[in-house]
């Protein structure tokens, strides 16, 4: 059911309703408020028993099993348990991992399992309790267990609604080598109350239940499923996936529930990102049909086995620390409106942020504020095809990231990243950076290429400024077209609507329209018989160009590659020249490029990108997954004067989602 066309029980527009619930979300916040100072007078409670350790505030009582460290029981607001107490004990509020050693055909899901517990922290203010699963190499004869050692830290404040987890993973000098593909924290909620989502202001909404999914129909992604019967008839003939509420770990900072009956909200609050995989353009999970929310550290979604993260080889030592995120309840039984208690768990994820780095983890591998540097500098872009002179980096994406290769913080899962964004006059500054060796990297909306500083940058606590930085983007010559917006992003190109009948309504009308299921099938819809043909300085790539590069659907279902065409003029050419095409790419998957110039029908293309990727952004309504960009060096006596044109050919046929989305397309001359 579409939030705008959600009416509420006297009949008004949802828009209507946020209105009110807007003006009166303030003085309710300040009564909620209130309520809690007063409420905060209650002590912490810990009661260790056998089987079971409990924490409670007053506000929020927290069980977990013992000495495993599941949560097996979350009280609040009347509910004597938020979680899906249908499920076993060990499914209903967890830590996992997926793992696998080196050969290994198949990987191990794991619920990480604590052996012993321990009291971290106990007085008026604060519990802190641990539960750790320790790995003994010399009982690990078979080479089954997982050789990480994990402690899953949890804490409890006077006065807060919630509660606080975050773990330290660690591995010691000698031990096996291990492939780590996934960890998090899950959520499965009370399904018979949470049925109403939010994870953005504009992408919330009444949701189908998990019975609802079993009874209807599995579509050509496993994850996408036709709902035909499900027990809100509003929502028969639409389409769920849990990709279709996917986010970027920029933007990932609160999603969560509503139980529209007990007017109590469930929220995973993510207060920075420094710890999660890929920098700030990594793509997650967050709240899906289950109910469920996640809190995800680290996955290959969105980037495939490409992202070798957290490969680690024989003996190969390392630690990091995973969160803490906090868990936050709240509840308003005045306002019947399930967005004004979104609207204040937003406040709370702003009140989660600004205090980061928080200042009660017990850890020692947790730094805190005094303990972290604070990096300055200016940065300046150096194109004189664009503007005579150096100019700022507007809105560049600026992160400090372990030493490696240009690029490589995209890939990075073992370290830390920290990143910020320059103002109009490309000043930045990055704060709480734990003390360390890095590389600050940078990349520009609407400049082609990314930066890395010269040298590596060690960080002890304090503060650091780098002076001005020069960033050259990669140009052989003058540009003499191009087709795009260089941002990591298809979102620029054509998304069409989604078919009928296999829609999700949330996303009808949307900015993230490109969220809807099965728009690969559309290039067959528009280009039944003939494929895309660009015409350089005629078409809008806004209007023309199609948001992904994928296969044709014939009358007989196969999938057969694509070829289009990019036709431009040339008034001049030099022939000794050396023209250079650069085609950076958004997204792949089991593809390959295969350029030709003036002639389609050559049998060995030009250039070829080879097979790449296997990031599923086409399949998993994605609009970007892994970027990549490409050179390819054009010998002037290939082009002529007058009419010419450039052939993409995606050659990976039999499959639906092979393809790639383009980010940006340039041909630049010789240099003058």
């Amino acid at each position: 059911m579409d939030k705008a066309n959600w009416k509420g029980q006297w009949g008004l527009p949802l828009f209507l309703w946020f209105c009110i619930a807007s003006q009166l979300v303030f003085a309710r916040g300040i009564q909620k408020n209130n309520s809690q100072e007063l409420r905060s007078s209650h002590p912490l409670k810990l009661d260790v028993q056998h089987g079971h350790v409990i924490m409670d505030n007053g506000l929020v009582r927290v069980t977990f099993s013992n000495p495993d460290g599941m949560i097996t029981e979350i009280k609040c607001k009347g509910i004597n348990n938020v979680l899906d107490y249908h499920q076993i004990e060990s499914r209903r509020g967890y830590w996992d991992i997926v793992w696998k050693r080196p050969g290994q055909d198949k990987s191990f899901f794991l619920t990480i399992p604590g052996t012993s517990f321990k009291v971290i922290a106990q007085h008026e203010n604060q519990i802190e309790v641990s539960f750790k699963m320790t790995y003994d190499p010399y009982l690990d004869q078979s080479g089954t267990s997982l050789p990480l050692n994990i402690d899953k830290r949890f804490v409890m404040l006077r006065g807060e609604s919630g509660f606080y987890s975050y773990a330290i993973f660690e591995r010691l000098p000698g031990w096996p080598a291990v492939d780590i593909s996934e960890t998090r924290i899950a959520f499965k909620l009370d399904q018979g109350r949470f049925n109403y989502m939010a994870i953005a202001d504009d992408k919330q909404r009444f949701m189908p239940t998990n019975i609802d999914r079993q009874k209807g129909q599995r579509l050509a992604y496993d994850e996408a499923v036709l709902l035909t019967n499900p027990t809100n008839p509003a929502l028969r003939g639409e389409v769920d996936d849990k990709y279709e509420y996917s986010k970027d770990n920029k933007d990932n900072h609160v999603h969560g529930w509503v139980s529209s009956d007990s007017h109590v909200g469930f929220w995973v609050i993510i207060p920075s990102y420094e710890f999660k995989t890929g920098g700030p353009i990594k793509q997650e999970l967050t709240s899906h049909v289950g109910p469920t929310s996640l809190a995800t550290f680290y996955s290959r979604h969105y980037a495939g086995d490409t992202l070798k993260g957290l490969q680690f080889e024989d003996g190969e030592p390392w630690k990091k620390v995973f969160g803490p995120i906090f868990t936050y309840l709240n509840s308003n039984s005045d306002n019947v409106e399930p967005f004004s208690l979104w609207e204040d768990a937003k406040q709370q994820s702003i009140k989660e942020t600004q205090k980061w780095p928080y200042d009660f983890p017990m850890s020692e591998d947790f730094p805190q504020a005094d303990q972290r540097a604070t990096v300055r500098g200016r940065l300046l872009i150096n194109d004189r095809y664009l503007q005579e002179g150096r100019f700022p980096a507007k809105s560049a994406y600026v992160g400090l990231a372990p030493p490696g290769p240009l690029g490589s913080w995209h890939l990075d899962a073992k370290g830390y990243q920290f990143w910020t964004q320059t103002d109009d006059n490309g000043y930045f500054t990055i704060t709480s950076v734990r003390p360390g060796k890095y590389n600050l990297y940078a990349w520009v909306p609407g400049i082609l290429g990314d930066y890395k500083s010269e040298i590596d940058i060690s960080l002890t606590p304090g503060e650091f400024n780098l002076g001005h930085l020069i960033f050259t983007p990669p140009r052989n010559g003058p540009t003499i077209w191009e087709i795009g917006i260089p941002d990591r992003t298809a979102a620029e190109f054509f998304v069409p609507s989604g078919a009928p009948g296999l829609e999700n309504s949330l996303y009808i009308n949307h900015p993230q329209k490109y969220r809807q299921y099965g728009l690969w099938e559309r290039y067959t819809d528009l280009y039944p018989n003939h494929d895309l043909v660009y015409k350089v300085g005629v078409s809008n790539y806004r209007k023309d160009w199609f948001y992904a590069h994928v296969n044709r659907r014939t009358v007989d279902g196969q999938r057969i590659p694509t070829t289009w065409q990019i036709s431009f003029d040339l008034r001049n050419i030099v022939p000794t020249g050396t023209y250079t095409l650069r085609l950076a790419l958004a997204s792949a998957t089991l593809a390959d490029v295969q350029v030709r110039v003036n002639n389609k029908n050559r049998r060995s293309p030009d250039f070829s990108t080879g097979l790449i990727g296997r990031d599923n952004a086409i399949a998993r309504h994605g609009i970007h997954g892994l970027y990549q960009p490409f050179s390819f060096n054009i010998p002037g006596h290939k082009l002529v004067r007058g009419s010419n044109a450039i052939f993409l050919t995606q050659s990976r046929g039999g499959y639906p989602f092979n393809g790639v989305m383009y980010d940006y397309l340039r041909l630049e001359g010789p240099d003058v």
